[in-house]
């Protein structure tokens, strides 16, 4: 709308050339003195204007003589950053066959049978304890407790940091796993492609210490895949819930890491994701490690909420 408070000059700003392609706020002067805003992203930037591209409207052009303040502001956040934790969680419930899984309302029972030699996995042996159980938290405790006792495992439950259901097991004396903290993570699965593939030299440089290529192979079964390059340098699984690809048990040996082939390894779930029609990719990764953290961010993926692991005592 129009401001018509008073007079306003013109020239400061932070806006150049330099923020085509982000996301921009300007302030300009209309024909007749009064001062208006535009949101927009700027798509040009020219000797005397600059364009900017409104959200749900189109484009306008803006005169640099008439700018009054200006400045670039964060990008909106996408529809996938603006569901609920328990959604976003909820697209990783098929990451395994083999899991049993009770639903108790909103909430969700899992139990795994371990297969050695992997460690037992937090996710598929807790109760997903976000939204709205259906019953008192304290019968839907008991429920929790006598099915994993019923199945000789630990009561565990995932809780989201900070929130009530932490709060409420908390004050029962259940206690935070060791290395349970994790980040759920997500991104446009066509971006973290791209940039996957523009930083992969990987492609040039899969080969072992003989120098033999290591090939891609992909097994798939279903909505899930698993990719090893060579005879298991390094691999990685994905499963597709509805156009979510969930990415987990990115591995390289340690004695092969810092060489791309992790980032093949993502190009390759990502490009098979993506063959099925996947828009979003995500994962879960320990809040510690920082390595990991620091490598998904570099192709995209940010924090969209983090969880916890409970334990009854």
């Amino acid at each position: 709308m129009p401001d018509t408070s008073e007079p306003h000059s013109v020239g400061k700003h932070l806006l150049g050339p330099h923020v085509v392609g982000q996301r921009v706020v300007v302030r300009h002067l209309l024909p007749d003195g009064r001062a208006t805003d535009v949101l927009g992203v700027c798509t040009a930037w020219g000797e005397d204007a600059l364009v900017i591209d409104r959200e749900g409207v189109g484009p306008v052009q803006v005169r640099l003589a008439d700018l009054v303040t200006g400045k670039p502001v964060p990008p909106r956040a996408s529809v996938r950053q603006r569901v609920s934790a328990r959604e976003a969680e909820g697209h990783g419930l098929a990451l395994w066959a083999a899991t049993e899984r009770v639903d108790l309302g909103e909430w969700v029972l899992r139990h795994t049978p371990v297969v050695a030699p992997e460690r037992p996995r937090k996710r598929g042996n807790s109760a997903l304890a976000m939204g709205d159980a259906g019953v008192p938290l304290f019968h839907a405790t008991n429920v929790v407790r006598n099915f994993y006792l019923e199945r000789g495992a630990t009561p565990m439950v995932q809780v989201l940091v900070g929130s009530s259901h932490e709060d409420w097991f908390s004050s029962l004396g259940w206690e935070p796993v060791p290395g349970g903290d994790s980040h759920f993570q997500l991104a446009p699965l066509s971006r973290a492609l791209r940039t996957c593939n523009a930083r992969s030299g990987a492609r040039e440089r899969r080969t072992n210490d003989a120098g033999e290529q290591l090939t891609a192979r992909c097994n798939e079964e279903g909505d899930r895949v698993e990719v090893v390059l060579g005879a298991g340098t390094a691999r990685g699984r994905a499963v597709l819930d509805g156009d979510w690809l969930g990415v987990h048990g990115v591995f390289v040996e340690p004695d092969r890491r810092r060489a791309g082939l992790g980032t093949a390894v993502m190009a390759e779930l990502l490009d098979w994701g993506a063959s099925r029609g996947a828009t979003t990719a995500w994962l879960h990764v320990e809040t510690d490690n920082h390595a990991g953290l620091a490598a998904y961010e570099g192709i995209g993926f940010v924090t969209h909420h983090s969880n916890r692991y409970l334990a009854a005592p």
